[in-house]
C-alpha cells in the first residue's frame, strides 16, 4: 500500500521554523494500530490523518505514543495540504474531529483556525509543579492543560523543567506564559505525558492562552510568540466561546509512505 505523506512546518513562513507535522490523506480509515504505527515511524509531535466525508473532512491526530483530542498545528498543516496540494477551492475547510467541528479559513497567506475557547480556572500553585519547572509561577490555572503564569519573558525562556515530573501531573500539556517584549504574550508548552517533551508551537494551548490574555490585557486581538528553539508566530482573537488562531505554513517535504498490504 502506498500513501501520500507531507511534512509541513506550521506557524512559520519558512522551513526549519514553527512546528513540523506530518499529514497523511486517506481514502478510508485504516486500523488504529496502523495509524499509530505511522505516527511512531514519523516521530514528529503530531501526524494528522484526514478522510473526505461529503462536504467536510474527518480529521484525527496522533503523537508517537497516542491519539489526542485536539491539535492546532497539525490542523493548520492538514488545511495547508488541502489548499496547496489537493486544490481545495473554497475559502473555508470544515473538519469533523473528537473536539467537534473545526473550521479553517484562508485569508491571503494566513490560515485561521476556529477553535473552542477554554476558560482557565485559577487554582493554588502546586508544589509539585514548582519542583517540576524549577521555578515558581505567580499564578496557575487549569483547563485540559495547566497554565503557569510568570512575570517576565526572560523567566519563561530560561525554564529547564524536569520532564519526568511534568509527566506525572494531571494535564495533557503544561503551558508557561508571560507578557512579551515584542508580542502581547509569549509561551512555551511541555507535554511529556503524551510523548512530546517540548512542543515547538502549540495551536491548542492558545485555546487557553487567548481567553486568559484577552481578559488580562483588555483586548480581543492578540499577537503571540511561542519561544521554543524553533519559534513560531500566532495571531489570536477571542470570540467568547471560540478563538481564532492564525498562522502561516511552509512545505518541507512530500513523498510516499510504503505500507505492507
Amino acid at each position: 500500500m502506498e500513501l501520500d505523506i507531507f511534512q509541513i512546518d506550521a506557524f512559520a513562513d519558512r522551513v526549519f521554523a514553527g512546528n513540523p507535522a506530518a499529514v497523511v490523506p486517506l481514502k478510508k480509515w485504516l486500523p488504529d494500530a496502523t495509524l499509530q504505527n505511522i505516527a511512531q515511524e514519523n516521530n514528529l509531535s503530531e501526524t494528522a490523518f484526514f478522510v473526505k466525508n461529503g462536504e467536510y473532512y474527518e480529521l484525527r491526530w496522533f503523537t508517537p505514543e497516542t491519539e489526542v483530542d485536539l491539535c492546532g498545528h497539525a490542523t493548520l498543516a492538514a488545511a495547508y495540504v488541502l489548499f496547496e496540494f489537493k486544490k481545495y477551492k473554497d475559502a473555508c475547510i470544515v473538519f469533523e474531529t473528537k473536539s467537534g467541528r473545526l473550521f479553517v479559513d484562508r485569508e491571503g497567506d494566513l490560515l485561521s483556525l476556529d477553535f473552542p475557547a477554554w476558560t482557565p480556572k485559577p487554582f493554588p500553585v502546586p508544589e509539585r509543579l514548582v519542583e517540576a519547572l524549577g521555578a515558581k509561577p505567580v499564578e496557575t490555572y487549569a483547563t485540559r492543560d495547566i497554565l503557569a503564569v510568570f512575570q517576565s519573558e526572560a523567566e519563561v525562556r530560561a525554564l529547564k523543567p524536569r520532564l519526568r515530573l511534568l509527566a506525572e501531573l494531571d494535564a495533557v500539556c503544561v503551558i508557561c506564559t508571560a507578557p512579551g517584549r515584542d508580542y502581547d504574550f509569549v509561551s512555551r508548552s511541555f507535554a511529556p505525558a503524551v510523548g512530546i517533551p517540548e512542543d515547538p508551537v502549540t495551536g491548542s494551548s492558545h485555546c487557553t492562552l487567548t481567553p486568559y490574555w484577552s481578559r488580562r490585557l483588555g483586548k480581543k486581538s492578540l499577537s503571540a510568540y511561542q519561544a521554543s528553539a524553533r519559534g513560531g508566530e500566532l495571531f489570536c482573537e477571542y470570540l467568547g466561546d471560540r478563538v481564532k488562531i492564525a498562522g502561516r505554513a511552509a512545505c518541507y517535504m512530500k513523498g510516499t509512505a510504503h505500507l505492507p498490504d
